[in-house]
């Protein structure tokens, strides 16, 4: 089979492209610094933001189509280590859009719904990236950068994303779930609005483009939901009545990096190409199995 490589896949999208992508692809994927095997997936701690290590890993693997996952995600801490995050987020995927190019094999990209201001949704593939935090900046940047480097490069921009924990790496849910448990209160915005997606979906949507290579695509799902209303359909789904969320605003928290308050997706494209996710309450039900 041919070789497939997956940046981040000790991370919660990684992790689910593995699991998937490994019946028709022989898989490598990398991690900064987890160690815990994924079956079937041969998994090599790789720095990437060190060019000499990347060329190296393109070397070992030969790879016949890259999946760039890893990034640093939390928008916060974005803000605070900006030399580093733009290291991570910007010129990671840069460099491997040049090596991808040399070799001349598909190269996948996951940006986000966070390089838009979340004032006119919901946002199709033709409008222009207009980011009001650093992380939304610099995967608009690496958007960019890897278009000029290699102009065949998929850009898949990803909603927020939910799931099963895989053995590293958790989505945000399970820290939800953690907090229920304990008896704390959970803030959730009533303000905030994406198009969510299972980890599982997303990463057949991937796979999918992957083989396409549409160029720019929403992988958003068919649900425009507030946070609080998702943390209420989580709780219903899964049976937690003693679930205490609070119902706040963006402005009520005070966090480092500003959030825009709808960054939704129009994904009729990836639609009309057989992206079919599952409703979110089927989702949520299926994390009870």
């Amino acid at each position: 089979m041919k070789r497939l490589l997956i940046t981040g896949a000790s991370g919660f999208l990684g992790w689910n492209i593995s699991r998937i992508a490994k019946s028709d692809w022989t898989v490598f994927g990398t991690s900064f610094y987890h160690t815990l095997p994924i079956q079937d997936v041969s998994l090599m701690t790789v720095d990437l933001t060190l060019l000499r290590d990347l060329k190296r890993l393109f070397d070992d693997v030969k790879p016949d189509a890259v999946i760039h996952t890893a990034a640093m995600t939390d928008p916060n801490l974005c803000q605070q280590n900006r030399t580093l995050s733009h290291n991570i987020n910007t010129k990671v995927p840069i460099n491997i859009a040049g090596l991808c190019s040399g070799l001349d094999i598909p190269c996948l990209f996951t940006s986000s719904d966070l390089v838009f201001d979340g004032l006119t949704p919901p946002y199709s593939e033709d409008d222009e990236p207009s980011p009001i935090s650093f992380y939304g900046e610099q995967k608009a940047m690496a958007e960019a950068g890897m278009k000029d480097r290699y102009p065949s490069t998929v850009i898949c921009r990803m909603p927020l994303m939910f799931g099963d924990p895989g053995p590293m790496a958790t989505s945000f849910i399970q820290l939800m779930l953690r907090a229920i448990q304990s008896g704390k209160t959970i803030d959730l915005f009533t303000d905030e609005f994406r198009t969510p997606v299972s980890g599982r979906d997303a990463a057949k949507g991937l796979l999918m483009v992957l083989n396409i290579r549409p160029g720019m695509i929403h992988l958003g799902g068919s649900e425009r939901i507030s946070r609080y209303e998702f943390g209420k359909l989580l709780c219903e789904s899964l049976g937690l009545s003693n679930a205490r969320l609070n119902p706040c605003r963006q402005q009520d928290l005070k966090m480092s990096a500003p959030r825009p308050p709808d960054v939704s997706l129009d994904s009729t494209r990836a639609r009309a190409l057989g992206f079919n996710p599952k409703s979110l309450k089927e989702e949520m039900e299926a994390l009870r199995e």
